[in-house]
């Protein structure tokens, strides 16, 4: 992707929308690119390692030995500069074959919706004035008034500016979130599993050399969140196109592509494990709600439960507590794990957390969840009173329960016992009568 984002710079295009490949050009020349750092303003600076010297042609070839021919989408109207990556920076419309900074009064998040759209980026994140500097060309002189539906900025509708000037520090940045286009699968976490990007409108697998294949595992653990790389392993049998990062990439389609087949690969990140939940439990009513977090009145008991979702089978639970060195361990059984205090007391005060411990994948992980702060307050009855009124109740509950199951019961012998002495008379009576 460097090299496209040179070419887009060369021909005064926008910023690169879209690459592919296509069959081996006629007479076979071309130029392969192999070292471009992304900042050059032509292509002729980067270092062409086979092909013609000194010959430019329509076209920028992959390093694929002369097979395929490198097909570039540059946006023709706007583009981002400055920024971190394809989809940040100073927003700039081209005007009159020149390039003009957005004045932040004249932009609004629908005219932003469109931009990222039209970049290949997905929706905005952040919209700051001044974010990305000022710019060293003119100003736009328009207003844009995008519905927020339009494919290109240009097709949205504009209107004469409100204000006259555009004051310095007030040219618009623009953050769009990076699409959605990698993804690890079959590794039981989206931190871990086979590499691959979402293109030309299917899920195809990403394969890489040897010794390129740590350098992608590492930009792939930076492009989904999930931390740094652990480990590298051999992908599935199938093969991929081949992507070549040098490691500081901040997405994958800022690498290289190669339009060779290579071996996928398995990437393996350090937030493979999901945070762990922490949660409080009591069977006294002896947790309330308070302004800093759950309050447990002194001397009840409290149970505090650590529980993760089902990724990994086994694994260990760990509770800290921050305001002492004492550590309680249970194994993970069905996911989770309950750690009871039976009375509480002022010791108890303070902040606790739950580490989930797992070996897979031959690493140990860890994932901690937030603090959960714990507040010991005094009981409004002492806890021993409250226990017997529990137990009374309790006691209470049973007798009354087992008083009405009797009662209709010892009823109903009773009602059997008269109706059978009216049988018996009824029945020697009737035998008088016979005689």
């Amino acid at each position: 992707m460097r090299e496209v984002k040179v070419v887009c710079r060369q021909l005064d295009c926008g910023n690169p929308v879209a690459e592919s490949s296509g069959p081996l050009i006629e007479d076979g020349r071309g130029v392969t690119l192999f070292s471009c750092k992304g900042n050059e303003s032509s292509i002729r600076e980067c270092v062409i390692i086979k092909g013609i010297p000194g010959i430019l042609v329509g076209v920028l070839p992959g390093d694929c030995e002369g097979e395929y021919y490198h097909h570039v989408t540059c946006s023709e109207s706007v583009r981002l500069v400055d920024g971190a990556g394809l989809c940040s920076g100073r927003v700039e419309v081209k005007s009159n074959q020149s390039w003009a900074s957005v004045c932040e009064a004249d932009f609004d998040r629908q005219d932003a919706e469109v931009v990222c759209r039209e970049l290949g980026c997905e929706a905005p994140a952040a919209l700051q004035v001044g974010l990305y500097g000022e710019g060293e060309g003119q100003t736009w002189d328009k207003e844009f008034q995008c519905k927020g539906k339009e494919s290109l900025l240009l097709d949205c509708d504009t209107s004469d500016r409100k204000h006259n000037t555009c004051l310095p520090g007030n040219a618009v940045g623009l953050t769009c979130s990076e699409p959605d286009d990698v993804r690890l699968v079959r590794g039981g976490s989206r931190c871990a599993g086979g590499v691959e990007r979402y293109d030309q409108g299917e899920w195809r697998t990403v394969g890489a050399e040897d010794w390129d294949q740590e350098d992608v595992a590492a930009v792939v653990c930076r492009q989904l969140g999930c931390g740094s790389t652990v480990s590298v392993l051999p992908g599935n049998t199938t093969r991929g196109f081949g992507v070549h990062c040098d490691g500081p990439e901040t997405v994958l389609r800022e690498c290289r592509r190669r339009y060779d087949l290579y071996p996928g690969l398995t990437a393996i990140c350090s937030n493979l494990l999901v945070q762990p939940d922490i949660s409080l439990t009591d069977s006294m009513g002896g947790v309330s709600g308070g302004h800093k977090g759950p309050e447990v009145f002194r001397g009840y008991s409290f149970t505090i439960t650590c529980s993760t979702q089902p990724q990994y089978p086994g694994g260990s639970f760990f509770l800290t507590f921050t305001c002492s060195n004492r550590t309680q361990t249970q194994p993970a059984v069905n996911h989770s794990a309950a750690f009871l205090f039976p009375a509480a007391d002022d010791s108890h005060q303070g902040n606790y957390s739950c580490v989930y411990d797992n070996y897979v994948f031959s690493h140990n992980f860890s994932s901690e969840r937030e603090l959960l702060s714990l507040t010991v307050t005094a009981s409004p009855l002492p806890a021993f009173i409250i226990r017997h009124v529990v137990v009374l109740l309790i006691l209470l509950t049973a007798i009354t329960t087992s008083y009405l199951y009797y009662k209709p019961t010892r009823r109903q012998k009773r009602v059997n016992r008269v109706s059978s002495m009216d049988l018996y008379v009824n029945g020697d009576g009737l035998s008088e009568l016979q005689s």
